[in-house]
């Protein structure tokens, strides 16, 4: 794991209940990354209803947005500055997200401009493709992280 749990909260504000990454397992500045989620029958989602047996698809998204905001701010260009998800165009689901899963959450920068960009992303499940999407992104123009969070293992 390059990055687990802990550090990826040292990078990006999301806290639990709405912390979706559990490790970074590849990472190539200003191109790509890929991070994991293990999907449990624990998940705050799945609480009290016997109805909801798989993840919500708009949680897919949000854990591709997480994946992608680590990769942005982690570009150089980008660096201490918080980034927002601006747009998601082309979400594509395949089928469910189930209990018991670890989905991989692959990310590769394709276009940035000033303080936009675009990523497309996957959400796989071994070798299965579940879901897509394209996302736009802000990045805010103020310094918001400390310079201590510039370390990455490798």
């Amino acid at each position: 794991m390059l990055l687990n749990a802990r550090q990826i909260a040292d990078l990006i504000p999301n806290r639990y209940p709405i912390a979706w990454i559990d490790g970074v397992t590849k990472f190539t500045p200003d191109e790509s990354i890929t991070a994991v989620k293990n999907i449990t029958v624990n998940e705050q989602f799945m609480q009290g209803r016997r109805d909801i047996t798989a993840v919500p698809n708009i949680l897919i998204i949000e854990m591709l947005a997480q994946a992608a905001s680590i990769l942005i701010l982690k570009s150089p260009k980008f660096a201490h500055k918080t980034a927002y998800l601006g747009g998601i165009h082309s979400a594509r689901f395949v089928r469910s997200l189930l209990p018991g899963e670890q989905v991989e959450l692959s990310i590769e920068l394709t276009k940035v401009r000033e303080n936009m960009g675009v990523v497309d992303c996957t959400a796989s499940v071994g070798t299965e493709q579940i879901a897509s999407a394209q996302l736009l992104f802000v990045v805010s123009p103020e310094e918001t992280a400390s310079p201590e969070k510039d370390e990455l293992v490798h």
